[in-house]
């Protein structure tokens, strides 16, 4: 099950509302939504893979991916966060295949060892499949981030997966701080793994008010009350993440009551959450000279370092200028600093505020 419903907004101005951070081909030819299917290939046929994603998304998501089945892409009435989404992903599957594991894996993110990927998927699904486990997929931090929520780990089981004592949100730049040098935390990916019975049985715990209208919804499926109910039932449901919803109360009941797992993922993960990410992660690829990533049609530079600029057809002249992130396209520019990159989605807020859809 991937999410695509993400509107990108800290990579505006090239992230719009019909063609997404996750449509875009950020990092090699293909787009994000294209790798993230293509890596899980050769672990599920096309039509085992879902999408949900939104109506201003869904046809370029179709074109994009034309071997998945039409009706596997499914287009949320209005936006409810992570809980529903897969919830209503368990529903459906729970009528043909109780037993079967699903994963949940967001559109954008970028794998460098495909195959060590998958090894830790395989071991996820082996116990996801052995039980009412639920598995998710931590990232050691390298650094106090404050952007990622954070699973504390305990005692081992079946060699390499952890037991998960804790979820924490977002936490502070002290508290991230405090994590990291404990050792025994791990970066929340937002990649897990649980059979559809054991998935749903948790939202019927968790989310007794909304589990049963997923499920409503799920039972129309394959008819044509289905896009009629989903429309008129999907608004009635939280606006919950998953990990609100599920993990943490999970976590409340202790390490070894809760079944939750985290296997650590050796696997080069980044989640490229901003211009500044994308910069990082494409610097340690290409090692370009001076740190600087500009693509245009020509280049000049000069005592310049660490920009980034997106201006396809022009030529750039980089003069005497450091750590910048410049994206240009037709109808706006965005000049901005790597420092401050990360509030790049205040500009589209702003823009929705103004009602200024066209750039948006």
């Amino acid at each position: 099950m991937i999410l695509a419903g993400g509107r990108g907004t800290r990579f505006w101005p090239l992230s719009r509302k019909k063609c997404a951070k996750q449509l875009l081909a950020l990092d090699g030819k293909q787009t994000m939504m294209q790798q993230t299917v293509a890596r899980l290939l050769p672990l599920a046929s096309p039509k085992q893979i879902w999408v949900i994603s939104n109506e201003d998304l869904r046809s370029a998501i179709l074109k994009q991916l034309p071997r998945l089945p039409r009706a596997h892409v499914l287009a949320e009435p209005i936006g409810r966060n992570t809980a529903p989404a897969i919830g209503l992903a368990a529903f459906l599957l729970l009528r043909e295949n109780p037993a079967a594991v699903i994963g949940m894996f967001p559109s954008d993110h970028v794998i460098a060892d495909e195959e060590s990927y998958r090894a830790t998927l395989e071991r996820g699904i082996e116990i996801a499949a052995a039980g009412e486990n639920i598995v998710v997929l931590g990232i050691r931090p390298n650094r106090a981030e404050t952007g990622y929520g954070y699973i504390e780990v305990g005692s081992t089981f079946g060699g390499n997966a952890l037991r998960v004592c804790r979820f924490t949100e977002k936490p502070n730049p002290e508290k991230a701080a405090t994590f990291v040098a404990a050792g025994n935390y791990f970066w929340n990916s937002g990649m897990f793994l649980w059979s559809a019975r054991t998935l749903a049985n948790a939202l019927r715990e968790h989310l007794p008010r909304t589990a049963p209208i997923l499920e409503e919804i799920a039972g129309t499926f394959g008819t044509r009350k289905f896009a009629h109910t989903f429309g008129k039932l999907y608004p009635k449901c939280e606006n919950i993440s998953i990990d609100y919803a599920v993990l943490e109360p999970r976590s409340a009941k202790g390490e070894r009551a809760s079944n939750l797992f985290c296997l650590p993922a050796d696997f080069g993960w980044n989640d490229l959450g901003s211009w500044t990410a994308l910069h990082e992660h494409q610097t340690a690829k290409r090692n370009p000279s001076e740190g600087n990533l500009i693509n245009a049609s020509g280049v000049f530079v000069l005592n310049a370092h660490g920009n980034y600029v997106h201006a396809p057809g022009k030529f750039v002249a980089a003069v005497g200028v450091s750590d910048l992130v410049v994206v240009e396209t037709e109808d706006a520019l965005l000049i901005t600093t790597r420092q401050h990159a990360q509030d790049v989605g205040k500009v589209v807020k702003y823009l929705d505020e103004k009602k200024l859809h066209k750039l948006v």
